[in-house]
């Protein structure tokens, strides 16, 4: 929030820059000898105006640039001269061709923003946001974007009420672009299907690793399928006030006490990500953790605890949250993601997931 006066007074000078350019150069050349020249000013305009402005604008840009260049060399009784007939028709070739280098801006900008929706529109239908009560808790999510022209990305969340209690799954698949949103899409319709399926929460971890690897084989390639995704899985069972949790490569979870103290659930036996059979295999063991009325469940993708200052020092959710109470998760995700932006500002590299459970 504090860059943003100092970014907007930049952007305002820039899209001003084409009209202070032909002030600055009309001055120049009419109180300057006619040896001296203001030319690289006046072709400057229309070329600094073609990203910024529209077609028109450009157009009307680069002739003002003419008209400026002609109503001087008219006024100094040079029109005819030639260097004043080469200045002028420089001018002139120069804006011709900034509106064809704004045409074509905006051609990519169209062709990159159609691409862009459609990513999201594919995210969008995989990732779908949960209900505000599920099985009786209280559940928010949150998806937050790196920055607004940046690459679909692979984080991932759900939350399935089932037999078994309440599961859930945060994740992040390796990658980004069309890519990554078809691993999410895997992985999520293979949570949905074993969370219902599975009794035990580690069975469902190895379905969802078999489901990754079948893909891959499937896609021939890690050319067209990112292999693997670090993830972790809650289960909530009904009536237990009890959270087991099961980590695949992924931050740890947090449980926000209503005392205000945070505690870290780091995973005792560390595992590979999923889909990473190959490298070795260790068998899922679901760690069991008190879950009391009012505690919250955070879950989280490394977007949040890898963002970084412009000193190198990375965000620490536990750290931050410790001491505060929180009785809405909305709540609590839209804190987090304000402060992280305070924090990494424009250095945030990437997506960010964020789930939140609080037990009534």
């Amino acid at each position: 929030m504090e860059q943003e006066g100092p970014i907007s007074y930049a952007r305002t000078f820039v899209r001003m820059l084409p009209g202070l350019l032909l002030v600055v150069g009309a001055f120049y050349d009419y109180l300057t000898p006619s040896e001296f020249t203001a030319a690289p000013l006046f072709t400057a305009a229309p070329l600094i105006a073609a990203p910024l402005y529209s077609r028109r604008g450009t157009i009307l840009t680069g002739l003002a640039s003419g008209l400026v260049v002609l109503a001087i060399h008219v006024q100094l009784d040079i029109a005819f001269d030639v260097a004043a007939v080469t200045e002028l028709a420089t001018v002139l070739t120069v804006a011709v061709l900034a509106v064809l280098i704004n045409v074509l801006v905006r051609r990519s900008r169209e062709e990159l923003a159609s691409q862009r929706e459609i990513a999201e529109a594919a995210q969008r239908a995989v990732l779908p946001e949960p209900a505000e009560r599920i099985g009786g808790f209280a559940i928010a999510a949150r998806y937050e974007a790196a920055q607004a022209d940046a690459s679909i990305g692979g984080d991932l969340y759900a939350v399935q009420d089932t037999p078994h209690g309440v599961r859930l799954v945060v994740g992040d698949v390796r990658g980004k672009g069309m890519g990554a949103v078809a691993a999410v899409a895997v992985v999520i319709g293979a949570f949905r299907e074993a969370a219902e399926q599975e009794a035990s929460l580690e069975a469902v971890a190895q379905r969802l690793d078999r489901a990754l690897e079948r893909e891959a084989v499937r896609r021939a390639g890690i050319e067209l399928f990112e292999g693997f995704a670090t993830a972790v899985l809650a289960e909530l069972p009904h009536g237990d006030g009890v959270v087991r949790i099961v980590t695949r490569g992924h931050p740890p979870p947090l449980l926000l006490r209503p005392d205000g103290t945070v505690q870290t659930l780091y995973a005792r036996e560390p595992a590979l990500p999923l889909g990473m059979g190959d490298f070795g295999s260790w068998p899922d063991r679901a760690e069991e953790t008190e879950f009391r009325s009012g505690t919250t469940l955070l879950l989280y993708t490394d977007g949040l605890s890898e963002a970084r200052d412009e000193q190198g020092i990375f965000f620490d959710p536990a750290d931050r949250l410790a001491g505060r109470v929180f009785h809405d998760p909305s709540a609590l995700l839209a804190a987090l993601a304000h402060e992280v932006r305070r924090h990494a500002g424009e250095a945030t590299t990437d997506d960010m997931a964020l789930l939140a459970v609080r037990r009534p």
